[in-house]
């Protein structure tokens, strides 16, 4: 049963339209007069338009008075007639209702046909103020869509978790469930906190009694909220409808894409689903393309190995891997690494799966195995495109790595990416693959291993002491003398800006291990891992940790935080 609302004094509209209660107007009726208004502005010149001394003149002046943040007030004004996707698509807001004028803010005050759909649904003159695009766009989410009552939510949504079961056989009741307002607001917040929140994934997990929804921020999942579980289909069905993926298969994994545009950000944002005994659990991967760094210099390197490695990535040929977990940054280092050397006398070519972030200049190629079109189909396909660069996401069987090497044999730099915890790893696992040791050591020019730490919160970072036992257990668990353990070091008490996390971002910490002649002759005589890095580390090498510990005394990340990544 719907709630009952409070009896409002009907007002009447005025103007040159018909007189219409206010109470009857609808987002349907206020959308087929702002549809009418372009042809109205044909027919009658805009010195005509006036309506008598009351209404908004248009040319009687150009100036507009300026609005910042500050001038909007707390709340939105308590009646609203106009529909939120109109204002979101002109960039307007009326922010105050008095009793003889409306106040608009507007992106464009010269957008005449908004002044007149505003006087024409409310009834009285407009007053025109001019803000900033993200401003109104702000207030308009923080207004009309962030707050969703959950209450009369939960009345609205037909169906409970118990009935998902009944609902694969109904995808037109699932459709229906998705496109809810209250279902819609509910996901379009959902989305737009985990970006303001700067998430890189939302999961959306159901359990026996609630749908629990977290962010990943820097690395590290966060509890977000939980909601009823009766939300589950509906939430489930409006994600799987932007993904455009089958909203009536809930026993299969699915995987899809949303184009999700925030204010005048374009968020590309890959869907997975997965059938549990609760429900279909949800993960959403946001990729902004504006936040991935594409210089080498910001990503963390030390001067001196930076240096080393900008020499690396320009050689004409050879192979150079870049190793570490799901989310340690790979991607952002290898893309970084193609734009630096993207100049207009190289021809760089990518295979991908997914494609993450478009980049100029570049011929990039998304992996369909359905129709055969792998990593090792692409490469055979790429020496015969005459490129000089090339870039294969990963490195996952003996066909592929053998291809690539077969490439950087012929005159290619090819870089990849193999999933190991160090340097050292990447070579053993060439070589578990079933590639000679005689290859490796004749194609592969250097292996990076990274991770990303996060960084210390600026705001509320203070100075640790370490006792003379927390530094000589430290020196053991980093493997280096007492005195490079530092007495002191950063860490976050926890704010409002970072969330009570102590961290503040990420930044890459790095371990670098070059094809030098001692490494070649462990690799040659069919050395393991641990005689790999201990020959590495004789020439000079950094581990991760030690590394870590780098920016342990910089003050940029903590102890804990290291030893978490690297353990």
């Amino acid at each position: 049963m719907p709630r009952p609302k409070t009896q409002q004094k009907a007002k009447t509209l005025k103007g040159p339209c018909d007189p219409m209660p206010l109470q009857a107007l609808t987002a349907g009726s206020v959308t087929d007069l702002v549809k009418k208004i372009p042809q109205w502005f044909r027919r009658r010149p805009m010195a005509e338009q006036s309506n008598g001394p009351d209404a908004f003149r248009p040319l009687e002046t150009w100036s507009f008075p300026e609005l910042d943040e500050t001038d909007f007030p707390d709340a939105a004004p308590p009646f609203n007639p106009l529909p939120v996707p109109y204002m979101k698509r002109y960039v307007f807001v009326p922010f105050e209702d008095a009793d003889d004028h409306v106040k608009v803010a507007m992106a464009d005050p010269m957008d005449w046909a908004v002044h007149e759909a505003v006087r024409h649904t409310y009834g009285k003159p407009v007053r025109v103020f001019r803000a900033e695009p993200d401003v109104i766009l702000r207030f308009l989410y923080q207004w009309f869509e962030a707050e969703v009552d959950l209450e009369q939510a939960e009345e609205d949504v037909q169906g409970t978790g118990e009935l998902d079961e009944q609902l694969w056989d109904n995808p037109d009741q699932l459709r229906d469930m998705a496109s809810e307002a209250p279902i819609v607001r509910l996901v379009n917040r959902i989305i737009h906190q985990a970006v303001e929140s700067a998430a890189s994934d939302i999961h959306v997990e159901p359990t026996r009694h609630a749908v629990k929804v977290r962010y990943r921020i820097d690395g590290v999942l966060h509890d977000r909220e939980d909601l009823p579980k009766r939300f589950h289909a509906a939430i489930a069905s409006r994600i799987k409808l932007m993904a455009r993926m089958n909203i009536a298969e809930m026993r299969l994994p699915q995987d899809g894409r949303i184009k999700f545009k925030l204010a005048k950000k374009d968020i590309d944002i890959r869907v997975s689903s997965l059938p549990t005994i609760f429900g279909e659990s949800l993960v959403l991967r946001l990729l902004q393309k504006e936040d991935i760094l594409l210089d080498l210099d910001k990503l963390g390197f030390p001067e001196d190995l930076l240096d080393r490695f900008k020499q690396t990535v320009v050689l004409p040929y050879g192979i150079v891997l870049v190793t570490g977990p799901t989310g340690s940054g790979k991607t952002t280092t290898l893309y970084a690494a193609l734009n630096y050397i993207n100049t207009p006398d190289r021809k760089i070519v990518t295979v991908e799966d997914p494609v993450e972030y478009q980049l100029d200049g570049v011929n990039q190629v998304q992996v369909q195995p359905k129709i055969g079109l792998t990593f090792a189909h692409c490469l055979r396909s790429f020496l015969r495109q005459d490129p000089d660069v090339m870039l294969v996401g990963e490195i996952r069987d003996l066909e592929t790595a053998e291809i690539a090497i077969q490439a950087a044999l012929t005159g290619h730099m090819v870089f990849s990416t193999l999933h190991t915890n160090d340097a050292a790893g990447a070579i053993t696992r060439l070589q578990d693959m079933g590639v000679e040791p005689f290859m490796i050591t004749s194609s592969v020019v250097a292996v990076l291993a990274q991770r990303l730490v996060r960084k210390v919160c600026q705001e509320c970072g203070r100075d640790v002491p370490l006792r003379e036992a927390e530094r000589r257990s430290l020196a053991e668990e980093f493997q280096v003398p007492l005195e490079r353990i530092p007495s002191s070091y950063r860490r976050g008490a926890g704010c409002d800006g970072c969330a009570a996390t102590g961290y503040r971002g990420r930044i890459g910490i790095f371990e670098y291990l070059p094809m030098e002649d001692a490494i070649v002759r462990e690799v040659l005589r069919g050395a393991d891992r641990t005689a790999l890095v201990r020959a590495a580390v004789a020439g000079g090498m950094r581990t991760l940790r030690q590394a870590g510990l780098d920016m342990v005394c910089r003050g940029v990340t903590t102890i804990e935080e290291v030893l978490r990544v690297t353990r």
